[in-house]
């Protein structure tokens, strides 16, 4: 059974800050890590670990952010999936809610915000929007 690591991530998050959890747990991977170094960098979480548990498998810990009892988050949608991958030139790379969230772009110089990749006139693969 294939589980894409990208929805994978986002749904854990999605679900945790639903339920006000402080801490969550992903599977390790390199995309993941990126995804979650660019979601730190942005103020969208507070802190993530990679550890290894008792059975030698690698994990990720998440530690959430909340303000007062509302989380940073208030959304996440995956937009380019395995069946259909979505890609965008830098002229039309999405904004997420007029500039207050951010789109999660796959570019040939690694994995970036719009932002970013608007300033280093890069395209590339759109994986995720973050409100």
């Amino acid at each position: 059974m294939y589980i894409d690591p990208i929805s994978d991530l986002l749904v854990r998050i999605s679900m945790g800050t639903k339920s006000k959890k402080a801490k969550i747990q992903s599977k390790k991977s390199k995309l993941s890590s990126n995804l979650l170094r660019i979601l730190k960098e942005e103020g969208y979480i507070e802190n993530y670990e990679e550890k290894v548990d008792a059975k030698k498998i690698p994990y990720t810990l998440i530690t959430l952010k909340y303000k007062g009892s509302l989380s940073t988050i208030s959304g996440v949608r995956q937009i380019s999936k395995p069946g259909l991958r979505i890609y965008s030139e830098v002229s039309k790379l999405p904004t997420v809610l007029n500039g207050l969230g951010i789109a999660i772009i796959s570019t040939s110089q690694g994995i970036m915000t719009d932002k970013n990749a608007r300033k280093n006139n890069l395209g590339g693969e759109v994986i995720a929007y973050v409100w």
